[in-house]
């Protein structure tokens, strides 16, 4: 796709450290010459008299690359002047202003089609680009890519939460190509960027079919044992079903204890540190303190990822936000963190809105336990036989990774103008989809299973 493309015949240095080089024939303009910014204070609460509008979010700016008129957007209201002022029209990029992560700055959506009631909700900005100057689809390139991105988080103020100011944003220099030069950019950026995500999406893909099947082995295992030959009676559990005669039946309380976490604040969470703060999807940071030391299972009682399982050894701090699971004596701590993944506990949650484990609930739960060795055994079978695919499963969030990778250092070399793709670009087959395969896709960021930003990128 990039073979065969090398850099401009001419360039000239920018005077901007983090654009380097770019194009004799480019300008380096400071934003505020390029675009009309808005800043928008319309919150998400309605008032009376006000009129009626949806209310475009810092989260649906986040978590997607282009907004449609069709998203499911907030109602809240609005005055006509703030209508009018922050109405959000074809071709304007948002942008996130603030944030309690410095990188999570400056993430650009582009909004490709609007409408009437359709306004810039708090904590973004608005730009429009100035006509015959900038496309909104390359100007949402350039933020995109790191040598701007660098400059926004850069000018970004704060210690535990983190802003950008009117001015922060307006400082910030722009390489601008040609306007005839920015649809070919654009129209490159979309070609590879739609392949990407494909190849993004097959590797996502392929490792939630491996994780399927590591859940059958053990859901095997863990409700069955090793022996198919085994005698079987009714567990009278409807998600056991039949299990070995010889095993016995019992409630989960009588094999480990279980209690919740303890609370902790933000500003006690550091980015390193002696000892691990878990809350209920890992490690959340780190503390000074701990709360306990030992071998535990933790199971998330909050949020999205309710129910989910983690085996912890040593000494941390387990936030609120998690169930602290202790083995009894007698019971393998492996085998119990297998036990509580097939019971899929996220079902006995309470609460639609913000779903939640209630331990009194939990802990009467009923279960079939095998002795200590059979255990031990069904431990030593599972790491075995789902070894391969934890490994396959592992190269492939490393491909996904060099492949955000890539494309982060793809869109930053081209809009900046290190690579030039005009004869590539016009050479490209018609492809009148691609944009509209991009929306299918969303935001293919591999966040299931990687800690990876691509909207930051």
């Amino acid at each position: 796709m990039i073979a065969g493309l090398g850099p401009y015949p001419v360039t000239r240095e920018s005077g901007v450290p983090s654009l380097g080089l770019v194009p004799r024939h480019w300008q380096v303009r400071r934003l505020r010459t390029a675009v009309e910014m808005r800043v928008s204070n319309v919150d998400k609460h309605a008032h009376e008299g006000g009129l009626p509008v949806r209310l475009c979010n810092y989260v649906d700016v986040y978590k997607n690359d282009r907004i449609h008129s069709t998203m499911p957007f907030m109602r809240a209201t609005a005055t006509r002047d703030e209508l009018t002022r922050f109405g959000i029209s074809d071709g304007d990029v948002l942008i996130t202003k603030d944030s309690e992560s410095w990188d999570d700055i400056g993430v650009p959506a582009l909004v490709v089609d609007s409408a009437d009631d359709l306004v810039c909700g708090y904590h973004l900005a608005m730009l429009r680009p100035s006509a015959g100057l900038l496309s909104g689809a390359y100007l949402f390139r350039l933020i995109q890519s790191t040598g701007v991105a660098h400059q926004l988080h850069v000018n970004a103020n704060g210690v535990t939460r983190y802003g950008l100011t009117h001015s922060g944003i307006k400082s910030v220099w722009l390489p601008i190509a040609p306007r005839d030069e920015q649809d070919l950019i654009v129209r490159f950026l979309d070609h590879a960027d739609v392949r990407i995500r494909r190849y993004i999406r097959a590797k996502q893909r392929l490792i939630e079919l491996l994780e399927e099947q590591q859940q059958a082995i053990i859901h095997r295992a863990v409700t069955r044992g090793l022996d198919s030959n085994a005698p079987l009676k009714p567990s009278g559990v409807d998600w056991l079903g039949d299990v070995p005669d010889h095993w016995r039946g019992g409630r989960l309380k009588a094999i480990c204890s279980m209690k919740s976490g303890a609370a902790i604040t933000t500003a006690a969470i550091e980015p390193s540190g002696d000892y691990p703060v878990y809350g209920g999807n890992g490690i959340r940071g780190y503390s000074t303190r701990y709360t306990h030391t030992g071998e535990f299972a933790l199971v998330g009682r909050q949020g999205a990822l309710c129910g989910n399982v983690h085996i912890v050894r040593g000494s941390f701090w387990a936030s609120e936000h998690a169930v602290v699971v202790t083995p009894r004596s007698g019971y393998d701590l492996e085998w119990l963190g297998a036990l509580l993944r097939v019971m899929n506990l996220n079902q006995y949650s309470l609460a639609a809105a913000q779903p939640g484990l209630a331990v009194e609930r939990i802990r009467e739960l009923r279960v079939a336990v095998p002795n200590i060795l059979e255990q031990q055994a069904i431990v030593r079978h599972v790491d075995r036989q789902t070894a391969p695919m934890t490994d396959a499963a592992e190269r492939a969030r490393k491909e996904i990774e060099l492949l955000h990778e890539y494309r982060t250092r793809l869109i930053a070399d081209i809009v900046t103008g290190k690579l030039d793709v005009r004869e590539a670009a016009a050479a490209l087959p018609n492809e009148p989809n691609v944009v509209a395969e991009m929306d299918e896709f969303g935001l293919v960021d591999g966040a299931d299973y990687l800690n990876v930003d691509e909207a930051s990128a």
